[in-house]
C-alpha cells in the first residue's frame, strides 16, 4: 500500500459515488456541525455583551434566544423548499443566480466564500481556546494547535465525504448527548424547585451594573448571538452528496439538525437564567464559559462535567468540516459556470472535489496566521456573509414561486418574503453593531471576491472566443515544420531527438551552445556520426548551429535564436525538441539540472503560436 493510499484510502471509481452517499446519520455530523458547536458560542456571545448589566442582563437571554429561534424556524422553512425546488443543490449561489441574475449570484457566491472560511478559521480556533482555557500552559502553543487541527481536517476530508461521516460519527452524537442531557437534567431540577434551582457548583458571583439598558445594546447583543445560525444552509448546498431520493434525505436531515440547535439554545437560554449564569471577560483571569458553569451548576464537576466538556472542544475544533463539506461544492458550481478556475469543478482520487479542499484550507490557515489564531478577533467577521447569503436565497425563492405558480405558492412567497425582511434586516444590524470591530472588512472581502469572479469570467469568455471555431479542417499549403533540436554533447538522447525529429521533417536544425570551455569535439564529429548516415540513407542531413556564448549563458542564446527564426520564417512551422533525462526516483532528479524545463517555460511565455515544444524524454535505468 503507497504512503497516498494510506493517508487518503484508494482511488474511487466514478461509478461507486453511490456507495459514497450519505444517511441522515452520517449528514448530521458532515452538514450539520457548524450549525450545532454554534449552541456552544452563539448564547454566550450575547451574554457577553449583556456582561455591564450585571444579574439583570442574564434575564434578557430568553427574549434574544427566542427571537433567534424564530429567526431560524423562519429560514428552515425556507430552506426546506429550496431543497424541494433545487435537488441538484440549491444553495444561496444557484437560487440567487437563476432567479435574481449575475450580480445577486455573485454577492451570494462572495458571501457565502467568505463565510465558510470564517467557519473553519473560527471554529478551529473556538476549539483551540476552549482547550487552552482548561490547560492555559498551552497557550503559547494557540496558533500551532489551530495549524495542527486544520490539517488534520483537510486530510480527513480528502479521504471523502462517507469516510469523514464516519470518523465525525462519535464526538457529534457525544456532544449532542451531553448537551440535551444536561438540559434535560436542568430543566427536570428547575421545575422541581418552582423556578428557583440550587446550583451543584455556584457560578461565579456577578459585578454590579455598570450601564443602563438600552434598545442599541439589545440588538448587538442579538448581533452576536446570530452567530449561532450559521451553517444551516450547509445540508441545501449538499443535496447530491444524500442518498436517494436525495431531497427527501436532506430534508430530514436538516430537519434533525434545525430541531436539536432548537431545543440547545432554547434550554441554554432557559437554564442561564434559572441558575443565573452570564458571561464572563474573555480573556480575563477567571474566565469560565457560558457552558461549563451550567453544566458544574447542574451536574457538578464529575464525569459526566468531564466527558461533557471534552465532547464541546471536540466538537468545536471539528465544526470546520461543515465549510470543507461545502466550500468546494460551492466553488464547483461556480467553477461551472466560469467565475472560478475550471480545475475546482474537477473531483479527486476519492471523489471529492480535491482543489476546493486544498483552497479551502489555505485561505483558513492564512486567516488563522494573521490573527494569531485567537477566537476574539475573528467572531465579529462572523455571521455578516451568512446571513446576507440567507436574505438572497430567499429573496430568489419568491421570484422562483412566483414564476413556477402552483399550488401553495403564494403561501410559501409569503413565507420566503418574511424571511428575506427579517434576515435582510438582521445583517443590517449585524453589520450596524459589528463595523468597527472588524465587519468593516467583511465589505471589502466580498466585493473584492466579486470582481476577482468577474475578472475570470471574462478570462475564459475572451479564451473561447479567441480558440473556438466552426470552419473545417483547412489542409492547404501544408508545409513540414522547421524543427530545432537543443544539443548538449553527443549521446544516445541527442540521437533519439533528431530521429525523431527526421521522420517528421528534412528541415532539421541542432543547435548547440559553445561558451568557450569545451573543445569543439561535437563539431568534429558531426560530420562522421549525422552527416554520412544521412547522405547514404539519401537524406538531407540536419545542420548544425553553434552559439557562441563567451559569458557561459545556455538557456538565452537558444531563446534568442529561435525566436530570430520565428522572426525569419514568417509562414513556418517551428518546432522546438528539447531532450532530457528523466529519473524513475524524484529525489535523483535533484541531482541533475533543469535548463529544459526553464527553457521550455521561456518559450511557451516569449514564443507565439507558430512555435510548438516538443519535450523528448530519456528514461534512465533504475
Amino acid at each position: 500500500m503507497s504512503l497516498m493510499d494510506l493517508l487518503l484510502g484508494r482511488p474511487l471509481a466514478t461509478e461507486e459515488e453511490k456507495a459514497e452517499r450519505i444517511t441522515p446519520a452520517k449528514g448530521i455530523p458532515i452538514f450539520g456541525l457548524d450549525a450545532l458547536s454554534s449552541a456552544a458560542y452563539g448564547p454566550e456571545a450575547a451574554l457577553t455583551l449583556l456582561i455591564p448589566l450585571g444579574m439583570a442582563g442574564v434575564a434578557y437571554i430568553v427574549p434574544i434566544s427566542i427571537s433567534i429561534i424564530i429567526l431560524l424556524a423562519i429560514v428552515y422553512i425556507s430552506y426546506r423548499q429550496t431543497i424541494m425546488a433545487y435537488p441538484q443543490g440549491g444553495g444561496s449561489y444557484t437560487v440567487a443566480s437563476e432567479n435574481l441574475g449575475v450580480w445577486p449570484g455573485l454577492l451570494a457566491a462572495a458571501s457565502l466564500m467568505v463565510d465558510y472560511v470564517l467557519t473553519a478559521a473560527v471554529g478551529i480556533s473556538a476549539g483551540v481556546g476552549a482547550l487552552i482555557s482548561a490547560v492555559p500552559a498551552l497557550e503559547k502553543h494557540t496558533l500551532a494547535l489551530c495549524l495542527a487541527i486544520l490539517i488534520m481536517v483537510t486530510l480527513v476530508n480528502l479521504r471523502g465525504v462517507s469516510a469523514t461521516g464516519g470518523i465525525f460519527l462519535a464526538p457529534t452524537y457525544l456532544f449532542i448527548f451531553c448537551l440535551l442531557a444536561m438540559i434535560a437534567l436542568g430543566v427536570i431540577k428547575t421545575l422541581a424547585a418552582g423556578g428557583h434551582p440550587i446550583p451543584v457548583v455556584a457560578p461565579p458571583h456577578l459585578g454590579a451594573a455598570t450601564e443602563a439598558l438600552g434598545i442599541w445594546l439589545l440588538l448587538r447583543a442579538f448581533a452576536s448571538g446570530c452567530t449561532a445560525m450559521t451553517g444551516v444552509e450547509a445540508v441545501s448546498n449538499g443535496v447530491m452528496a444524500f442518498k436517494e431520493p436525495a431531497s427527501v434525505t436532506a430534508r430530514f436531515t436538516l430537519t434533525l439538525v434545525i430541531g436539536i440547535l432548537m431545543a440547545m439554545l432554547a434550554g441554554i437560554a432557559f437554564l442561564a437564567k434559572a441558575y443565573g449564569i452570564a458571561a464572563t471577560a474573555p480573556g480575563e483571569a477567571g474566565y469560565q464559559s457560558v457552558l461549563s458553569q451550567l453544566l458544574a451548576a447542574i451536574t457538578g464537576n464529575g464525569i459526566f462535567y468531564g466527558v461533557s466538556i471534552g465532547s464541546i472542544l471536540l466538537v468545536l475544533a471539528l465544526s470546520a468540516n461543515t465549510a470543507f463539506a461545502d466550500f468546494p461544492r460551492l466553488s464547483r458550481a461556480i467553477a461551472e459556470n466560469g467565475f472560478l478556475p475550471h480545475g475546482l469543478a474537477i473531483r479527486g482520487r476519492r471523489l471529492v472535489y480535491t482543489q476546493g479542499v486544498y483552497a479551502l484550507a489555505l485561505l483558513a490557515g492564512a486567516l488563522l496566521i494573521v490573527f494569531g489564531g485567537v477566537t476574539d478577533r475573528l467572531i465579529p467577521l462572523y455571521a455578516v456573509g451568512a446571513f446576507m447569503a440567507f436574505t438572497l436565497s430567499q429573496a430568489g425563492m419568491v421570484i422562483h414561486w412566483k414564476r413556477v405558480r402552483g399550488a401553495g405558492s403564494s403561501r410559501s412567497m409569503f413565507v420566503n418574503g418574511l424571511g428575506a425582511v427579517a434576515t435582510g434586516l438582521t445583517v443590517v444590524v449585524v453589520l450596524i453593531a459589528k463595523f468597527t470591530e472588524g465587519a468593516w472588512i467583511t465589505l471589502l472581502l466580498i466585493p473584492g471576491l466579486i470582481v476577482i469572479m468577474r475578472l475570470v469570467k471574462r478570462h475564459y469568455d475572451q479564451v473561447a472566443e479567441e480558440v473556438n471555431i466552426g470552419a473545417r479542417l483547412n489542409i492547404a499549403d501544408l508545409t513540414p515544420p522547421l524543427m530545432v533540436i537543443t544539443v548538449d554533447r553527443w549521446s544516445r538522447v541527442t540521437r533519439k531527438a533528431l530521429r525523431f525529429a527526421m521522420a517528421i521533417s528534412s528541415d532539421v536544425l541542432a543547435v548547440h551552445v559553445d561558451s568557450g570551455q569545451e573543445s569543439d569535439t561535437l563539431a568534429s564529429q558531426w560530420d562522421d556520426l549525422v552527416e554520412v548516415p544521412s547522405r547514404q540513407a539519401g537524406l538531407a542531413g540536419p545542420g548544425l548551429v553553434v552559439l557562441k556564448s563567451p559569458y557561459r549563458f545556455v538557456i538565452r542564446p537558444i531563446l534568442e535564436y529561435v525566436l530570430d527564426l520565428e522572426k525569419t520564417h514568417p509562414r513556418r512551422q517551428i518546432a522546438v525538441l528539447i531532450p532530457e533525462l528523466v529519473e524513475r526516483r524524484w529525489y535523483l532528479n535533484l541531482l541533475h539540472n533543469h535548463r529544459s524545463a526553464v527553457l521550455k517555460a521561456l518559450l511557451l511565455f516569449q514564443g507565439d503560436r507558430r512555435i510548438t515544444v516538443i519535450n523528448i524524454p530519456w528514461y534512465l535505468a533504475d
